[in-house]
């Protein structure tokens, strides 16, 4: 099974930081009005990778996410690519990824994203309504998203786009209308996601100083609607915010989830190796200074014991459409007073050794109910 053959898969994420404005909503680790900085935050990626000690086997996954990867230059993303095959290996049908917004996709860049390497591409289109982009805070409207899908295309493997739903002010019409532009582009994988409100982004100040709020019931609605009007074009849930056409899972979401290795490099960037789960500095100028004096990037690290590791396997498995062997977490769910609950409901359901959320928007049920159990020994 896919899902479960992922575990052994090995990957890289490279973090670029730099946005050209960012968006209200967003609490990643970037930062606007830097691009001056980028020579310098590339040679750092680069002293990082050097410093790396590579698998046993080559990479089969690299993804470069943001921030915007797009808003460097192509020969500085080429350089990278390069110093992660040099380094690390690289299988020769590697999913090379990367993340971009509609406008930094034109021909040129296109060609040399794809002379780079690259095979798949993600978009950032979030709603194809320009009063939805502009209330986003993004780049682009919804003309020159359709032009950068048709012109990804033509060019790469797999494209994939994200919508956000649930923006205050958006109505049920307008998001439909965004899922049947984003199908009728024929676009091979689609990631909805709901609009939050994170801690410190100007979008919680908004709402803490009395904006509205996204609404969950409306939320609800809107993940059916699209997992939906997805099927209907041949796009399955394989995860609880992921559609896919046959064949274009997303490699690094399916390694992630299967707790797979993958190396990280770049500001706030996530990695998992040996066991060994740590996270990079999230402050520019901190990450910059750490690997110019010949520092690690990293700010700190954890080690999951057997229980907590084995919890972590359940919970990431469950967000998938396969679910996860129950194993010694699973079976202390299903036995759990919570677990039954769940089974009745529907929520949890079995199927031979495997455990799966059936009802994917009370997945966080399943979630909560298992972290409540007291750890046992495995």
């Amino acid at each position: 099974m896919l899902a479960d053959s992922a575990a052994a898969w090995v990957g890289a994420y490279v973090h670029i930081p730099f946005c050209r404005q960012v968006c209200p909503y967003c609490d990643f680790a970037v930062v606007g009005g830097e691009a001056h900085q980028a020579g310098a935050y590339v040679d750092a990626v680069l002293a990082e990778i050097e410093a790396a000690a590579p698998f046993p086997d080559p990479l089969v996954v690299v993804h470069f996410g943001g921030g915007t990867p797009t808003s460097v230059e192509p020969d500085a993303l080429t350089a990278l690519v390069e110093s992660l095959r040099t380094r690390l290996g690289m299988a020769g049908d590697a999913e090379v990824a990367i993340e971009a917004n509609p406008e930094d996709v034109t021909p040129e860049v296109v060609a040399a994203l794809t002379e780079a390497g690259f095979n798949r591409i993600s978009l950032g289109v979030q709603s194809f309504d320009d009063d939805v982009l502009a209330s986003l805070g993004r780049g682009h409207d919804a003309a020159a998203a359709s032009t950068a899908i048709a012109v990804a295309a033509a060019a790469f493997d797999s494209v994939s786009v994200d919508l956000v739903f649930g923006t205050p002010g958006e109505s049920a019409k307008s998001w439909r209308s965004s899922v049947d532009r984003a199908l009728d582009a024929g676009v091979d994988h689609l990631s909805p996601y709901a609009l939050t409100v994170e801690r410190g982004t100007p979008l919680w100040g908004a709402v803490a100083g009395g904006a509205s709020a996204p609404d969950a019931d409306d939320q609800a609605a809107k993940w059916i609607e699209v997992v939906e009007a997805a099927a209907a074009s041949g796009l399955v849930l394989y995860e609880t915010s992921n559609l896919a056409a046959p064949g274009h899972h997303a490699r690094y979401n399916l390694l992630t989830w299967a707790q797979g290795e993958y190396e990280a490099f770049g500001l706030g960037a996530h990695g998992h190796r040996d066991g060994r789960r740590w996270w990079n500095l999230r402050r520019l100028d901190c990450y910059l200074e750490r690997i110019q004096t010949g520092g690690a990037a990293a700010a700190g690290s954890e080690r999951l014991d057997g229980w907590g590791r084995e919890v972590e396997r359940v919970m990431l498995g469950l967000r998938r459409r396969a679910g996860v062997v129950a194993g010694v977490a699973g079976t202390a769910l299903l036995e759990s007073p919570d677990g039954a609950r769940l089974m009745e409901a529907g929520v949890l359901e079995q199927e031979g050794e495997r455990l799966k959320v059936a009802r994917p928007l009370l997945g966080d049920e399943a979630a909560r109910s298992l972290l409540a159990i007291d750890p046992i020994e495995c």
